[in-house]
């Protein structure tokens, strides 16, 4: 299915990763400028180099791809920082709930003590719900714009607790050692990667200058014995 020249599935990719960076951008446009871009590139290459024919369309697919690796790292940084302060928001939270608040009461304390991103997003939809939503709902819609599964798994379960009377608490809290537990776990996989790359950049790097230090005066002897 296709709207105009695009298809509607790249449109809605492409909405939903903008909701993930909390931007109002047309993907239309968006895609219209990455083509012309590419076009331009292309183009000038073509004529302004003498091995366009080679260049041009090397740069013009690496332009082209430019434009959605760069939408990805963003949402992949922001979803980062979100990972980073969930924990703290929902422990947070969970204390103001055993403290007897409600979960709308709850989440407005928290927003009130805590000032970054995730607790940005609850205050959107703690503005939602003042505009006639019921908080289930507006929960919901939040989770269009966090681009963290984890995240939104506290937050479906926070739903299904609420609308089903189980314990709130007892759920939170089995979801934040789950996040603390995972956190852990990216941490030991970093480590663990760190040999791999510092071998990489042993081999790259630090090998030929040594090779350059041992090799040197021997070449150098041998040209001015050859002179």
């Amino acid at each position: 299915m296709k709207s105009g020249i695009y298809r509607k599935k790249t449109i809605n990719n492409l909405n939903t990763k903008f909701k993930y960076l909390n931007i109002k951008y047309d993907p239309i446009k968006f895609m219209n400028y990455r083509i012309i871009t590419t076009l331009f590139i292309f183009i000038s290459v073509m004529f302004l180099s003498n091995k366009g024919y080679f260049w041009a369309p090397v740069l013009s697919v690496l332009v082209y791809l430019s434009f959605e690796y760069i939408l990805n790292q963003k949402i992949k940084k922001r979803k980062e920082i979100l990972n980073n302060q969930a924990i703290f928001f929902f422990q947070v939270l969970s204390l103001t709930l055993e403290s007897g608040k409600n979960l709308q009461g709850g989440i407005e304390l928290t927003c009130k003590s805590i000032d970054d991103e995730i607790s940005n997003e609850f205050k959107k939809t703690l503005h939602e719900v003042k505009l006639g939503k019921s908080l289930s709902e507006a929960i919901n819609n939040m989770k269009e714009r966090i681009p963290s599964e984890d995240i939104n798994t506290v937050l479906l379960n926070i739903t299904q607790c609420s609308l089903f009377g189980t314990n709130i608490i007892e759920s939170l809290n089995n979801q934040i050692e789950y996040l603390r537990d995972k956190k852990l776990l990216n941490i030991k996989a970093k480590i663990n990667k760190m040999p791999t790359k510092i071998s990489i950049i042993s081999v790259v790097f630090i090998i030929p200058i040594m090779l350059l230090l041992i090799l040197g005066p021997v070449v150098i002897k041998l040209l001015i014995n050859g002179i």
